[in-house]
């Protein structure tokens, strides 16, 4: 993942890729100067931001002054209710854990195949498609013992055996088509993130194993040592994921 944006560069960023203005246009539209929009840019004068500057380019480009500010990385909802989330509180409390990379959730939420995903999980765990698929195999089971009366059930018969095939079993189907909607959201987000050291936040668990693994492949020893302290960390990490009821002999 890419590091954070400063306050420089989210208001260039805004500017540049967002709104594709120039220092002229936006100093036109907005009333400020553009030797002062300028320097808001650059690298050495973040602090000299009036706040009067910083209320008028929020409005202008729609995001909120602690995006501006840097104190959040959300351009919009700063103080958006629980409520309006439709969270579970064990589902708040899941997120506020900090045990996962929130990052990567976020962008399989924002993912364009995300609520596809989502639909098709209602279908499966609503059972909204039992009754249809029940059908269907019922005419198609019906079909087939007919068959099998006017002649012999032959496990060779081409016709009978795709009469057998065609019956859809839910688990299979469902659980084939959801993991073709994950699957395809996750190699989207690899694909954008090729070229990064990984899609965790500064402070994830992840980037503490990543330098963990780091230091063992470092380690200034002999090929046996390394391999020695790769794998007493690879154990340490299994059994600190590993439920603690698991544990118990």
């Amino acid at each position: 993942m890419q590091p954070k944006l400063t306050v420089q560069e989210r208001l260039k960023d805004l500017r540049v890729v967002y709104f594709k203005l120039t220092l002229e246009e936006l100093a036109e539209r907005t009333g400020l100067s553009r030797s002062a929009l300028g320097k808001y840019e650059s690298d050495e004068t973040a602090k000299d931001i009036s706040p009067f500057a910083i209320l008028t380019l929020a409005k202008f480009y729609g995001v909120s002054t602690d995006y501006l500010l840097g104190l959040t990385g959300n351009k919009n909802h700063p103080n958006t209710e629980l409520d309006a989330l439709h969270l579970s509180d064990d589902a708040i409390s899941v997120l506020t854990s900090g045990n996962f990379n929130h990052r990567l959730l976020s962008e399989m939420i924002c993912h364009k195949d995300f609520q596809r995903m989502m639909l098709d999980a209602e279908i499966y765990v609503d059972r909204i498609a039992d009754m249809r698929i029940t059908d269907m195999n019922a005419v198609m089971e019906a079909v087939r013992q007919s068959v099998i009366k006017k002649k012999e059930n032959d496990q060779q018969d081409l016709y009978l055996r795709t009469l057998e095939l065609v019956q859809v079993q839910e688990d299979e189907y469902f659980g084939h088509v959801i993991s073709k909607d994950l699957t395809g959201i996750l190699r989207d987000i690899r694909d954008t993130h090729r070229k990064d050291a990984t899609t965790a936040d500064e402070s994830s668990a992840a980037l503490d194993v990543r330098k963990q693994l780091q230091e063992a492949m470092d380690y200034k020893g002999s090929t046996e040592e390394k391999k020695a302290r790769l794998s007493l960390l690879t154990s340490a990490l299994i059994m600190m994921r590993l439920p603690r009821n698991s544990l118990q002999i």
